[in-house]
C-alpha cells in the first residue's frame, strides 16, 4: 500500500471551488463521504470551522489563524491533536464505514483524495504540517463576480427575518433558531454588506492564497475561473495531471459538459457592477483582471 497525500483545494467562496470539486470526484479523486451542498467535506470543514473558532475568527475574518500559527507550542500541539481526531469514529463522516474499517484515518489513504473548503486558505499552513507533501490548487475568480454573489448570499440570509411565512411565523423562527443558533451554523455574511468591503475580503483571500502558492512551487497550482468555463477541457486536464488522475478525453469532456459558461465575467450584463468594476480596475489589474 502506498499512501497518497491529500489535494488540498482553496480560494475564496463563490470563486469555483465547488464546481472544481465536483468535477474532480467525477474524475476519481475522493472527497468525501458526506458532503454540504457546496461540495465541502462535513469532517474537514468542522475542523477548519474549529480552528478558527479557537482564534476567534470565520470565514469573513480568517486572519486571527495567525495567532495560532505564530505561536509555536499551541501549532504542534494543534497539528497532534487533529492527527487523533482523524483517527477517531468521527472520521467515518469523511471515509464512510467501510473505508474507515480499511483505512482508519484519511492520513492512510491510497487513494487519491483531498477536501474543499474556503478556510483551507487560511488554516492550510496546520494542515501542511501534517501533510507534509500535500498538493494545493487554488481557484480565483473575478473579484465583481464574487462580490455580487455574496451580496447575493448575504440578502437571501437576510430575508429569512423579513415578512414570509406570516401565518406561520412563530414556527419558522424556531426552525431558524434550532437550525442556525443551536446548530451554531452562520446565517448571513455580514462583511459583505457594502460591495468595497466584500472586495476587500476578496482581496485578502487572494493574497493569502497566493503567499502559500509562491511557497509550495510545484506542489501547487493556481486556476482561473473563468479559464475553466471557456476551456474546461484543457483546463482541466492540467488539473487531473496534477492529482494524478488515471483519466481520459471522454471522461473529462463528461463532467464538464454540464458547465454553465455564461457566468463568466457575468458582472459584464450588469451596468451597476461594470460601474463598480471601472472604480476598482487598477485593483483588479493587480490579480490579474
Amino acid at each position: 500500500m502506498t499512501i497518497r497525500p491529500p489535494i488540498i483545494i482553496v480560494g475564496m467562496s463563490r470563486s469555483g471551488t465547488g464546481v472544481l470539486t465536483k468535477m474532480l470526484e467525477g474524475l476519481g479523486l475522493f472527497v468525501g463521504s458526506r458532503k454540504e451542498r457546496n461540495h465541502e467535506a462535513l469532517f474537514f470543514e468542522k475542523l477548519n470551522k474549529w480552528l478558527l473558532y479557537q482564534c476567534s475568527g470565520g470565514l469573513e475574518n480568517p486572519e486571527s489563524i495567525k495567532y495560532l500559527l505564530e505561536d509555536e507550542e499551541s501549532r504542534r500541539l494543534f497539528a497532534n491533536f487533529l492527527r487523533f481526531i482523524m483517527k477517531t469514529p468521527l472520521a467515518i463522516s469523511f471515509l464512510g464505514l467501510r473505508k474507515y474499517l480499511r483505512y482508519y484515518t484519511p492520513a492512510n489513504l491510497d487513494i487519491p483524495w483531498g477536501w474543499k473548503d474556503p478556510r483551507n486558505t487560511y488554516t492550510l499552513p496546520i494542515w501542511l504540517d501534517i501533510f507534509p507533501d500535500a498538493k494545493v490548487i487554488h481557484i480565483y475568480r473575478h473579484g465583481v463576480d464574487v462580490v455580487h454573489s455574496l451580496r447575493v448570499r448575504r440578502e437571501k440570509g437576510l430575508s429569512r427575518l423579513k415578512d414570509r411565512h406570516a401565518r406561520f411565523k412563530s414556527l419558522y423562527w424556531f426552525y431558524l433558531t434550532l437550525k442556525f443558533v443551536q446548530g451554531q451554523r452562520t446565517f448571513v455574511d455580514l462583511r459583505c454588506s457594502s460591495m468595497e468591503e466584500a472586495l476587500n475580503m476578496w482581496e485578502d483571500y487572494i493574497q493569502e492564497a497566493r503567499s502559500n502558492v509562491s511557497r509550495l512551487k510545484e506542489g501547487a497550482m493556481e486556476i482561473k475561473y473563468e479559464d475553466l468555463l471557456t476551456e474546461p477541457v484543457s483546463v482541466l486536464r492540467n488539473v487531473a495531471n496534477f492529482c494524478e488522475l488515471d483519466t481520459s478525453t471522454r471522461e473529462i469532456e463528461f463532467v464538464t459538459q454540464d458547465l454553465k459558461r455564461n457566468r463568466a465575467y457575468a458582472y459584464l450584463d450588469d451596468p451597476k457592477l461594470r460601474a463598480f468594476a471601472a472604480s476598482v480596475a487598477d485593483r483588479l489589474k493587480i490579480y490579474g483582471y
